[in-house]
């Protein structure tokens, strides 16, 4: 059984990331944490080390999170935390989707990430509308010694993306179990790790739902995988459109695709917002009149 949400507790959140530009939620979801690393383990175990200066090169990441565990579901559904993404990404878009879901494992010998934006991943107008919100779950306990991430606050929205310098770091110290927010256009990168121990932590990142996705979702998760999935997180997953008509296959919602493959040709059907529905009737009711 779900949590009810805690209108408190959304609220603070809420507040907080508006404000500062990220949150650390402590003691969040340690139960499916413990048994989602157990999951991803042997995972961790067989991916090779990343190439690049951006991933890092002693820096191990994989995605698709979805199929390789079945308590990731848990994470990306949070009650707390969906309902927070909702409100503040609410603003540009009708539904929001999944941008990624990626495991990250920083070995020692790492050096500090690139600071940067999240949102840079798209070039539109800079910290006036948030573009996706980053939810990062640490699987083993984040210290500043071994590459917790570093969070510049402050740094977010119009304001904060204008500054010139955007000040210390934060360093996100927690235990598994916490849930550390922060903002599409919110500076970070992860920090070195100079301890013996390697630092394991998953990200869900979710994203206005018009916007192309950092992970391509359909292949992540193909109709047949996201079939086992419940309503919510198959349309999460990229199994719904966007109105007006975004996303669509054949004309139609992807969540046809769930049911099966469709036994022939099927026809496209209006997708519209409530707007635009009643501005194209009005115009095509007087095109019948008129004839």
């Amino acid at each position: 059984m779900r949590r009810a949400i805690n209108h408190a507790a959304l609220g603070r959140l809420v507040s907080e990331l508006r404000r500062d530009g990220y949150c650390i939620l402590h003691g969040a979801a340690p139960a499916p944490v413990h048994a989602l690393a157990k999951d991803l383990e042997p995972v961790f175990a067989e991916t090779p080390f990343c190439q690049g200066d951006f991933y890092g090169r002693r820096t191990k990441r994989f995605g698709s999170l979805l199929r390789r565990s079945r308590h990731m579901a848990d994470l990306v559904l949070d009650p707390l935390v969906l309902p927070a993404v909702e409100a503040i990404l609410g603003t540009g878009c009708e539904r929001i989707q999944l941008n990624l879901t990626q495991a990250i494992e920083i070995h020692p010998g790492e050096v500090r990430q690139f600071p940067h934006r999240d949102q840079d991943m798209w070039r539109g107008a800079d910290g006036s509308q948030e573009y996706l919100v980053n939810v990062l779950w640490p699987l083993t306990p984040f210290t500043r010694d071994n590459g917790a991430t570093e969070i510049y606050p402050g740094s977010h929205g119009v304001s904060g993306m204008a500054k010139e310098d955007t000040g210390p770091p934060i360093y996100a110290e927690c235990e598994p179990g916490a849930a550390i927010c922060f903002l599409g256009s919110t500076a970070h990168g992860a920090g070195a790790n100079i301890s013996e121990n390697v630092r394991r932590g998953v990200l869900v990142s979710y994203s206005l739902g018009w916007l192309k996705p950092y992970e391509n979702l359909w292949l992540a998760y193909p109709p047949h995988v996201a079939r086992d999935f419940p309503p919510g997180l198959a349309a999460l997953a990229g199994y719904a459109q966007h109105r007006p008509n975004l996303g669509n296959y054949e004309g139609q919602c992807p969540s046809i695709l769930l049911q099966g493959d469709p036994p022939g040709p099927v026809g496209a059907v209006d997708a519209l917002r409530p707007d635009q529905a009643d501005a194209v009737a009005d115009f095509a009711a007087g095109q019948r009149n008129a004839q």
